[in-house]
């Protein structure tokens, strides 16, 4: 590990080239989504997150978490989704309403899905292979972790969940 706060030249061309793969990827996987089933990104996180979901229902503080979304970014994102017939809200008498999963949004996501998972295979999946695919969710764990004991220790206000 190098000393002091610079990174060595290696590092940070790792870096950079993990940055630039990872946009690069978001960005292109978001556009085939867009283009082919006019969701965007964040449409299909909720749309997966509630297909997922006993009975496609979820309280709105339960999907802010699983997506680690700001309550006000997910408060307009679900009335976009709501407007274009994906979501449903429902008071459940409690603080905050269920998000429901509706006949709409099912069928989004079952159309997008497929797709979106053939291309994460094909420009991900598959020019990794099984053994750096093991290795990233190695590396990937251990990162988390890191991040998860820096939050504690040197951000208390903050966690991964927001």
């Amino acid at each position: 590990m190098a000393e002091g706060p610079w990174l060595s030249a290696t590092e940070q061309e790792t870096w950079r080239a993990f940055t630039e793969m990872r946009h690069t990827l978001e960005r292109h996987l978001e556009w085939h989504l867009q283009r082919e089933f006019g969701l965007s990104d964040p449409d299909f996180e909720i749309l997966v997150n509630l297909s997922e979901a006993p009975k496609g229902r979820m309280r709105t503080f339960e999907l802010a978490e699983a997506t680690q979304w700001e309550k006000s970014r997910m408060s307009h994102h679900l009335s976009r989704m709501e407007k274009r017939g994906l979501i449903r809200r429902r008071s459940s008498g409690a603080r905050y309403p269920d998000i429901l999963l509706t006949k709409a949004g099912r069928n989004a996501i079952e159309a997008s899905a497929p797709g979106n998972a053939a291309l994460v295979r094909k420009l991900f999946i598959d020019v990794l292979g099984p053994d750096r695919l093991a290795m990233l969710r190695e590396a990937s764990d251990d990162v988390l972790a890191a991040i998860d004991e820096h939050q504690l220790f040197d951000c208390p206000h903050q966690t991964r969940s927001g």
